[in-house]
């Protein structure tokens, strides 16, 4: 993973430029509007150094006329700002919206990219919190950054050229004071910056807090452990406490040196200017509107400086992005792979070793395998055998670490991922359903199923019973994770999406775990109808599911100890058979 903390501002800022492309004539028209409204500011001081050098150096020149010319003048001025302004506050934001509603998109998409093997390790809350939170504020850091910034430079050089045709010495005393406050500033916004940035990796700590108590809550109160949570919540919440309590002491560090540079320079050009003017060197107009300049001047500094918390935000938020957008995924289709099409279902494993992420040891070694199309093939074994992982390596969850895997004779790494993935059916042990309706879940097996294909793939799963008989039929909703029905029913309706894609290859991980007895057979009738035909693995703890497989495998850390029927395995009166009689006395 490539990481981006410590990156400077510019190089962020120089990745999240092409997202303007896309809207690169709004931009352009917004900060026109933006170099409108600066200009109408600039002139105000124009017209007061005018009306007052015309009322001291000739006070007959000060008309009606002038006074009216330049009411007018600003009055059409105002009007161009309000139109310009508006433009900038709507469309500009809007177009803000829109970046962060591209970047959200992307964003989701290259999670959806990474592998397994990410996740392992990822906490979903902290990946929530970047997907909302941090791209809130950088809406507001796209749509106001080259906005301040471009207003900030017209009034710092306009100011210096119209400055400088008042009184060039004191207009060079003034702007060396600039240099020496962004230099102080840039301390304290570095400071400023790795707090926000702590902020937003402890946000995500506790949103992952809350996720993980809240859908375990009926564990938590089944132990009666709700105190021992709160004290957990309350750890993350003081940490999260004290970061912000380090950045607001750099923000008003900030702020404060802000105040002080802005009193020093305007105390410079009342005493250095009157000097001046005592000496003729500088007019009283001239003096009037280069307070006006320099009070305009700060002001821009001053928004520069209140825009600098949302500009931290917004360059955090970017950070934070790119370190996800910068995780490769480690499943990703070979630049010759093709479509898988017209899969017999053979599948072939060839001296496979495999073992997770930096762990050297191998959780399988070696293992050489042929099962013919149609073939039934049962996994059974001690834990941590790697039952799963030998199945979970043919969709290419994760990839092996040594040999290849063959479907009809081609490495499954010369397939695309999603074509493999579309002939493979899988039915898990922990069944996850999305918050909806029973239809909606049934039909995630196949998105454009009709209503008749749905209903016939929950009667072959022995689903539609229990489902008809629900008030609100397949549209009842089933709740976050499917929370409103039973085990066995999630299980079920599990089973019927896989019965709904109608695959050539099913992969059965413990998929009649969760029903009782009368469940179970039915189901398992249904399963061995769909099984036929089709090249089916089937992961079991509950050995009497199993007895018709075609060739029973005993799977162990060693690799495969046993194989064959389950009549063979029984008489040869090894580790199967062992495993049989503790289940059958069980």
């Amino acid at each position: 993973m490539k990481n981006t903390k410590g990156k400077g501002s510019l190089k962020l800022i120089g990745r999240f430029l092409p997202y303007y492309k896309k809207y690169k004539w709004v931009m352009v028209l917004d900060l026109f509007c933006a170099a409108l409204t600066t200009l109408c500011e600039l002139v105000l001081p124009l017209i007061v150094r005018e009306i007052t050098d015309a009322a001291t150096s000739e006070p007959m020149a000060l008309t009606f006329e002038l006074i009216i010319r330049s009411g007018v003048l600003y009055i059409v001025l105002r009007i161009i700002d309000t139109v310009a302004n508006y433009y900038m506050a709507s469309v500009g934001h809007i177009m803000g919206t829109k970046i962060e509603t591209d970047m959200r998109r992307d964003f989701f998409g290259h999670l959806q990219k990474l592998s397994f093997s990410y996740y392992d390790n990822a906490k979903v809350g902290s990946l929530m919190s970047r997907i909302t939170s941090d791209l809130f504020d950088v809406t507001e850091f796209s749509h106001h950054c080259p906005e301040e910034f471009f207003i900030a430079g017209i009034k710092i050089v306009c100011a210096f050229a119209i400055l400088c045709t008042m009184s060039i010495p004191l207009t060079l005393i003034v702007f060396a004071v600039i240099p020496i406050m962004l230099v102080v500033l840039t301390v304290f916004n570095r400071r400023v910056r790795e707090g926000f940035r702590q902020s937003r990796v402890q946000v995500g700590e506790l949103n992952s807090s809350v996720e993980d108590s809240l859908l375990g809550i009926r564990v938590v109160k089944s132990f009666a452990n709700e105190a021992v949570e709160e004290e957990k919540f309350e750890k993350g919440n003081q940490k999260f406490l004290q970061i912000k309590k380090k950045v607001y002491h750099a923000m008003a560090g900030f702020q404060s040196s802000t105040r002080l540079f802005d009193g020093i320079m305007y105390i410079i050009v009342v005493v250095v200017g009157a000097v001046f003017m005592m000496y003729e060197k500088i007019s009283a107009a001239d003096f009037m509107a280069y307070l006006m300049f320099v009070t305009t001047l700060l002001t821009s500094i001053r928004r520069i400086v209140e825009f600098a918390e949302q500009f931290q935000r917004g360059l955090t938020g970017i950070e934070r992005f790119y370190e996800i957008m910068d995780v490769e995924p480690e499943i990703t289709d070979a630049p010759t792979a093709k479509a898988a099409k017209d899969i017999r279902g053979d599948v072939e494993f060839r001296g496979v070793s495999f073992h997770y992420g930096d762990d050297k040891k191998n959780v399988l070694s070696d293992i050489d395998l042929k099962v013919k199309a149609g073939e039934s093939i049962a996994l059974v074994g001690p834990s941590g055998g790697g039952k799963t992982t030998l199945c979970s390596l043919i969709p290419r969850f994760y990839d092996v670490s040594s040999g290849e895997i063959l479907l009809d004779g081609k490495n499954i790494k010369e397939l695309t991922v999603s074509s493999l993935r579309e002939n493979i059916g899988v039915v898990a042990q922990d069944v996850y359903l999305f918050a909806g309706s029973i239809r909606e879940n049934i039909a995630y097996g196949k998105r454009d199923a009709t209503d008749e294909e749905i209903a016939e793939a929950a009667r072959l799963a022995g689903a539609h019973e229990f489902i008809d008989a629900l008030p609100d039929g397949y549209d009842t909703y089933v709740g976050e994770r499917g929370v409103k029905l039973s085990g066995g029913q999630k299980q079920r309706i599990s089973i019927a999406r896989v019965f709904l894609k109608n695959p050539p290859i099913l992969i059965l991980d413990e998929a009649t775990s969760a029903l009782d007895n009368e469940s179970e057979k039915l189901v398992q009738t249904s399963l061995e109808m769909l099984a036929k035909g089709r090249t089916t693995f089937t992961i079991a703890h509950r050995l009497t599911t199993i007895r018709n497989a075609d060739r029973i495998l005993v799977l162990t850390e060693d690799g495969i100890a046993e194989e064959g029927s389950h009549e063979e395995l029984i008489a040869k009166d090894g580790m199967y058979a062992e495993l049989y009689k503790l289940y059958s006395n069980m």
